[in-house]
Order: C-alpha cells, then structure tokens, then sequence
C-alpha cells in the first residue's frame, strides 16, 4: 500500500505518508485477526499514535501536501483492500459485497470514525485549555 503524490513532496515526506498508511493497514488487519474492535486498547491507542505522527507531520490537512485527512487516508486504505474495486463492481452488478468485504468496510468506518473524532478535538483543544499554552 503506497500513497501516490506529485513530484514535489520530498521522498522523506513520501516515506513517512506510506509508513503511516502501512502501519494503520497492519493495525487493522491485527484487530481483524484476532476480533477485537479498533475502540479498545491496544489497538486504539496504537492507532492514536499513528494520528499523532501524521498529525505532527502536517498530514492532518487537506491543504497539505500529503492528504491524511480520514476520508484520504481511508481512500488509500480502500484502494489497498480492493475494497474500492470490489464495491464499484458490487454496484455494477447489483449485487452483495463479499463478507469479507463488509467485514473491511465495517473496520474502515472505524478507522475513519476514530481519526475524524481525534483530528477535530485536536484542532479545538486551544478553544478549551487557554491557559496552558502560557
């Protein structure tokens, strides 16, 4: 799983966006395995973590250079999975996704819940903790 950008991102920058998208794969996959949901420890502290660094690499906006926003770094997630395939082609035939599709779609909400909950009370964590910035 490789997230694609322009030629004007550093290969440093490039690295650190699919290491991160790498390791969320991994992640999921582990929760997946041994059926435990993304929302508890450890997994959702791990995936914390992942936030954080994309976080502080400035890849927690849209107007990054790199775009890990939930909904982009979803979209790579999917296109990784073939989930994004396999539901186009669900659609087309008018047909049900297959189980083990659901079952990622499932664990995609998650991640994609998770990261926008922690992105928007990161964003306004200054608006409720003032004076701890003095």
């Amino acid at each position: 799983m490789s997230f694609d950008s322009d030629n004007s991102v550093s290969s440093a920058s490039q690295a650190l966006a699919n290491d991160i998208i790498q390791r969320v794969a991994n992640l999921v996959n582990e929760a997946e395995a041994e059926t435990k949901p993304l929302e508890l420890d450890p997994y959702r502290s791990q995936l914390f973590e992942l936030f954080v660094m994309a976080n502080a690499a400035g890849f927690v906006s849209e107007e990054a250079e790199i775009d890990l926003t939930a909904d982009n770094l979803c979209r790579e997630l999917a296109k990784g999975w073939g989930l994004t395939a396999a539901t186009q082609q669900a659609m087309e035939e008018q047909a049900k996704l297959p189980q083990e599709q659901v079952s990622k779609m499932r664990i995609l909400w998650s991640v994609l819940r998770l990261w926008m909950e922690w992105d928007y009370a990161w964003k306004r964590w200054d608006e409720f903790h003032p004076h701890e910035n003095e």
